[in-house]
């Protein structure tokens, strides 16, 4: 019979296990949620054609390219808020703080974004693209980009709830705008229920008007709900705090930038398939979205790791961040091991949603799609590993270095590789995704190696806590 002291060492890898999972069910949910939004775009250009769903997938590209890089700076809210609970759990002051200079962040940035966007029609005709597919696809993000800014500001509101261990709202509030989305994709789009039918246009009109929503409910819930009301996070949110903003930028910058990285070794992948052709383009836009919801479980248990983790930083608990970080990779292996058993055996059941296949040339992309969805389910687990060492280097404060090695792994090895087999082999677009493979499994590997080195040198308690 086993003692107590012998299973005593156990209980706290449970207790994190448990503790992990209550935190990132509901993020990951939320990701889904809001991964359905652009799938049911998505799955609406298909049911205009092949050539409405390429456009589409040039558009939403482009402005991905933008939209992570955002997406990433508000990422600093979580484990700036985070490791400021594990030093002092009664903060208040720098909590407000933080997210008021997250809603300034998001504000700076938002302008230039806006101004790139307005110009896509230049931008992906001086890329090589159909001059055709080019100028839909402007018209769809005209629309699409006036979501950008309170799509951040909703981000920078989750962060908060989130690093207070209660993201369950946030995970409501995103319910309802893809019950929204879809129903105002559906009248947009089709001209249903006394609506212009606007196609591509209609698409990013229903998406704007869906993150504007999302930004409403979640800032109606931290205004009144008790748990939140009183940090008065949206009081005097005009008066500046030059400091905070400035530390702010220091951790949000890298992060954005690895997360641009990453995208956009992805869009170019896009955008070289657009050269081989329409239907490959439309073929990678299905199975890009697939593997992107899969994604967005590791994702939401890396958000939950980097609570986790900044949590025991600001503490000062060694082995909780060795904890924390180490059940965050195993959770997110373990299910990116089962997507890509999925994705490697049932592609045709993954696809048939996406398509109407009688309209014409929609059976030669479901037959590309299907192939892609193989090399798709190559790389999930580097998917999964790159995105956990990342979040839990993240909740350590520790940004820059993985910033340049998502750099050297996506830019230096993973895209100019896509190109070399998509364009100088047979290979073509099963080319350009063996390319992305590898470059995810370079990154995995040193985002880990990194967390194992700072462990190993004893720099664990390294970071943001002089600066923050």
């Amino acid at each position: 019979m086993p003692t107590v002291a012998a299973a005593h060492p156990i209980r706290p890898w449970l207790t994190e296990a448990r503790a992990m999972l209550a935190l990132s069910w509901p993020m990951v949910l939320t990701n889904v949620a809001q991964t359905a939004m652009t799938a049911t775009d998505v799955i609406m250009m298909g049911h205009l054609g092949p050539d409405a769903l390429a456009a589409g997938a040039l558009g939403t590209n482009l402005y991905n390219s933008v939209l992570i890089f955002g997406i990433g700076v508000m990422g600093a809210v979580s484990p700036m808020i985070a490791i400021e609970l594990g030093r002092n759990r009664h903060a208040v002051r720098d909590l407000r703080r933080t997210v008021r200079q997250g809603f300034w962040a998001a504000a700076t940035m938002v302008g230039p974004m806006w101004l790139l966007l307005w110009q896509a029609e230049f931008i992906l005709t001086a890329m090589g693209q159909d001059p055709g597919l080019s100028k839909a696809a402007a018209s769809y993000l005209h629309t699409l980009q006036w979501g950008l800014l309170p799509f951040f500001l909703y981000l920078c509101l989750r962060g908060f709830v989130a690093a207070l261990l209660r993201p369950r709202w946030a995970f409501v509030v995103v319910l309802f705008a893809v019950a929204f989305n879809a129903l105002a994709n559906w009248c947009l789009m089709f001209g249903k229920l006394g609506f212009p039918a606007l196609g591509l246009p209609g698409s990013g009109l229903a998406t704007a008007l869906s993150s504007t929503l999302m930004f409403a409910g979640l800032a109606l819930v931290v205004s009144l709900d008790r748990r939140f009301r009183r940090y008065h996070l949206l009081g005097r949110f005009w008066v500046p705090d030059w400091s905070r903003y400035r530390v702010f930028w220091r951790l949000g910058l890298p992060i954005g930038l690895t997360l641009a990285f990453e995208v956009v070794i992805f869009n170019g992948a896009a955008f070289l398939m657009g050269l081989i052709g329409a239907s490959s383009l439309a073929a990678h836009a299905i199975a890009i979205q697939i593997a992107s919801l899969t994604f967005m479980v590791p994702l939401g248990i890396g958000q939950a790791g980097t609570v986790r983790v900044g949590r025991a930083f600001g503490s000062g608990d060694k082995e909780g961040i060795r904890r924390a970080g180490t059940m965050a990779l195993i959770l997110a292996l373990s299910f990116m091991t089962c997507t890509a058993l999925l994705m490697a055996t049932v592609p045709q059941w993954l696809v048939a949603p996406f398509l109407d296949r009688s309209k014409p040339g929609a059976e030669a992309v479901a037959q590309l799609a299907m192939i892609f969805l193989f090399y798709a389910a190559v790389f999930q687990i580097a998917d999964g590993a790159q995105v956990i060492g990342s979040s839990i280097l993240r909740g350590l404060g520790d940004t820059r270095l993985p910033m340049i090695l998502a750099g050297i792994g996506y830019w230096g090895i993973g895209l100019p590789l896509s190109a070399a087999l998509g364009f100088l082999t047979p290979l073509a677009g099963r080319g350009i995704w063996i390319g992305l493979a590898i470059g995810l499994a370079v990154v995995a590997v040193m985002m880990l190696w990194r967390w194992w080195a700072r462990e190993r040198l004893g720099l664990l308690r390294w970071g943001l806590r002089e600066a923050v």
